[in-house]
């Protein structure tokens, strides 16, 4: 009897669970698709960034860059590695020797851990992958420190520093002015067109598509930060670019370079704290509630909708705290009737 099976292909593995996806592709959908769904180009380049992060890790270590071999364990030992031996920024041109130490945050490396999930989370989803090896990966324990915020002698102080003679200085005294006056990330501050501001208005728009949030909004800045901004076009006029925060030669100012400025302007004023762009919006957010301000208002500030998100960036200093403690403490109700004037003698 003639094998009508003699000369045909011997199939024995699947071809959905034999084939070895590469990562850089598996990669290149996940990116499309979330560009598609109109993420920030900061949230596109996080997530580059720090797939570049972890493949640098499969290289350095010898293990494939594809999808069977990345496993659970492997995700472990990578986080062991950022935790124990991985450098600070490494390679980094303008990081001093003093600066890369050894050893990640458990924040840093709950943050990038927590964008390779949602990558294999999305490629499971979309039936790119039959396993998501992150999905039994746990966080790290992120120490609960206590939050520090400038104090209006600190923020005067640094905004005192930059050398306003210069154009690099002054447009550092005007990004300066806008970070504590509109309490907004640094992307947004970047992100800043000459067309965002309204004089007539006092408002600066943020648009929704350099917003984390993907919400436009627009916020209030007093008179003088305008005054400000108006002289900094004016300077600008010698440029032609639409952004208002330029460098030297006219080019929009990139991320890492304006938060190495205000870190050289903090170490010139002295300051005994480490001060990031985020700490303006954290500081801001803070003094609004001190000085009275509704969290509801605040919440329209920060471009938040859920609460919960607002008192993130809110900190309940010692001073906020001691003043609401005099004003509601028990002991103000049991101390009342030794207050009284004590009755001695009938009339």
């Amino acid at each position: 009897m003639k094998d009508n099976r003699v000369g045909k292909k011997y199939k024995f593995a699947r071809q959905s669970v034999a084939a070895n996806k590469q990562l850089d592709y598996l990669f290149e959908l996940f990116r499309n698709a979330k560009t598609a769904e109109g993420r920030s180009p900061r949230t596109i380049q996080q997530y580059e960034e720090y797939y570049r992060h972890f493949c640098g890790y499969l290289e350095k270590t010898n293990i494939e860059r594809s999808i069977t071999a990345v496993t659970p364990d492997v995700l472990r030992s990578y986080m062991h590695w950022m935790l124990h031996e991985c450098r600070r920024f490494d390679g980094h041109a303008h990081k001093s020797e003093e600066e890369q130490t050894i050893g990640l945050s458990p924040v840093t490396i709950n943050t990038k851990m927590g964008r390779l999930k949602t990558m294999f989370s999305f490629l499971l989803q979309e039936g790119a992958i039959e396993r998501d090896p992150s999905a039994s990966i746990g966080r790290l324990k992120e120490p609960q420190r206590k939050l520090r915020i400038l104090t209006i002698e600190e923020m005067q102080k640094l905004i005192a520093a930059p050398n306003v003679r210069t154009y690099a200085g002054f447009r550092d005294y005007v990004a300066l002015h806008i970070l504590i006056d509109t309490f907004a990330r640094i992307g947004e501050v970047l992100s800043i067109k000459n067309t965002d501001v309204d004089f007539k208005l006092g408002m600066i728009y943020f648009d929704e598509s350099t917003v984390k949030t993907r919400r436009g909004r627009t916020v209030p800045v007093s008179r003088r930060t305008l005054r400000l901004i108006k002289e900094l076009m004016s300077e600008n006029a010698d440029f032609d670019n639409e952004y208002l925060i330029l460098n030297n030669y006219g080019e929009r100012l990139r991320n890492d370079r304006l938060r190495d400025r205000i870190k050289e302007h903090a170490d010139n004023a002295g300051l005994d704290v480490r001060v990031t762009p985020h700490l303006f919006r954290h500081t801001g957010a803070t003094l609004f509630l001190e000085n009275g301000g509704d969290l509801r208002h605040l919440s329209g500030i920060l471009g938040h909708v859920d609460m919960r998100s607002v008192m993130r960036y809110t900190h309940i200093s010692d001073k906020a705290l001691k003043a609401q403690h005099e004003l509601y403490t028990p002991m103000n109700e049991v101390l009342k009737p030794l207050n009284k004037e004590r009755k001695i003698a009938r009339k």
